[in-house]
């Protein structure tokens, strides 16, 4: 993984990261510790399946632990109070309408680290987040979708 990479987020992203990596340091880090403990107990290590289990867990939690380091130190703050308030942005949530049937949608654009789109979430690196980016409320655009093309008309951006 690259070390310069940057990760789009709100304050509210990164603060939901550094939550999740104190609970790995401190909880998950000792839970995985002690598991080992009792595996060891289990006798011969070389066919110990609950030893080898625990110490994949132990690689996974330290993964994240990195990974999460990395995308705190490199985090960006998404943050929109100079820009045009009718102008698609990181951090904005847009709603726009389906053409020609009406079907409106709303979504968030966060940072790839924080999408979540069952939550109304997309990343800034989708299709349709890429499309929508720096066009205005009235605007007709064509986005493209993995079911084929669609128009839409931005409604409302927040």
């Amino acid at each position: 993984m690259p070390e310069d990479k940057s990760y789009y987020m709100t304050q509210e992203g990164k603060e939901k990261l550094e939550q999740e990596l104190e609970y790995l340091k401190t909880e998950r880090r000792q839970e995985v510790v002690e598991r080992i403990k009792i595996a060891r107990g289990f006798g011969d290590l070389s066919e110990n399946s609950e030893y080898d289990a625990a110490k994949d867990e132990q690689a996974f939690v330290e993964s994240r632990i990195a990974q999460v380091e990395n995308m705190i130190r490199n985090a960006v703050i998404i943050e929109n109070d100079n820009e045009n308030p009718d102008t698609v942005a990181l951090g904005k949530t847009i709603t726009f309408q389906e053409l020609p049937d009406g079907e409106e949608e709303s979504y968030t654009i966060v940072g790839s680290a924080e999408a979540d789109p069952f939550e109304g979430k997309i990343s800034n690196d989708s299709p349709i987040a890429k499309s929508l980016l720096g066009h205005s409320v009235g605007e007709e655009l064509t986005v493209p979708t993995p079911a084929g093309d669609m128009e839409v008309k931005i409604l409302k951006v927040e």
